[in-house]
């Protein structure tokens, strides 16, 4: 899959964007939409064709919806997240939350219910473009827990040696907690620096982020719950 780099994202409209969705009224809105406000927008009417045009174009953010014929949303969310940390926003008709975690679990970076305002949505399109390109916190740079090393600076995770996929919402968040190691973070302060909806979605983060980081997620060593608060990263060594 051609997708652009976490430090090549851009920022601002430049960003090229691809929208995935069956319904021929939405994908036509979203592409008149977007680029009127100055993205660079390609459409796909199902994951296949979604497929090719990743194969052989280079995208920044995609927006997908859930239920499609075929290969649903889930599925490749989950199939992009293995080659990629590329944003991805999903589209539900569902409103049920279980509907939205198992997208965030699945390696989504936010969800959006239909219907919805085009308006939010371009929001949530330049807020996670921001989070993604957003420089690491100056201090605190490198961290390390047991065999797995966080470089801040260049937004990198590795594990014995290995490069370490995260999503942009995965980066922020360790990104935040590794900057203020050993500060406790509660739930509520941590969903406002995510921008997330439901303080939910920062629990779905913290455990994607224990099974990248921990020997043994069900027992943290690193990503600790302070019960009653929030969560607090514990390094080996921070610096």
């Amino acid at each position: 899959m051609s997708l652009a780099s976490d430090s090549d994202v851009p920022e601002g409209p430049e960003a090229h964007l691809l929208v995935v969705d069956d319904d021929t009224r939405i994908r036509t809105l979203l592409q008149r939409f977007l680029s009127e406000n100055g993205y660079r927008v390609s459409v796909a009417k199902d994951a296949a064709e979604a497929r090719q045009l990743l194969e052989s174009l280079a995208f920044d953010f995609i927006i997908l919806d859930v239920m499609m014929p075929g290969e649903d949303g889930f599925s490749l969310t989950q199939a992009i997240r293995a080659r990629s940390s590329v944003p991805i926003l999903l589209l539900t008709a569902r409103g049920d939350s279980v509907d939205r975690i198992e997208g965030l679990e699945r390696g989504a970076d936010d969800y959006l219910p239909k219907p919805f305002e085009p308006r939010e949505l371009l929001l949530r399109v330049a807020t996670i473009l921001r989070r993604a390109s957003r420089p690491a916190a100056p201090q605190k740079n490198i961290v390390q827990m047991g065999v797995c090393r966080f470089d801040a600076e260049r937004g990198e995770l590795t594990r014995e040696g290995k490069p370490v996929k995260l999503t942009s919402a995965e980066l922020q968040l360790l990104r935040l907690l590794s900057a203020n190691a050993g500060q406790t973070f509660t739930r509520s302060e941590l969903s406002q620096q995510m921008g997330a909806v439901l303080e939910r979605t920062v629990d779905v983060q913290i455990t994607r982020l224990r099974r990248k980081i921990e020997v043994d997620p069900r027992l943290p060593l690193y990503l600790q719950t302070v019960r009653g608060i929030g969560y607090v990263l514990v390094p080996d060594r921070a610096g």
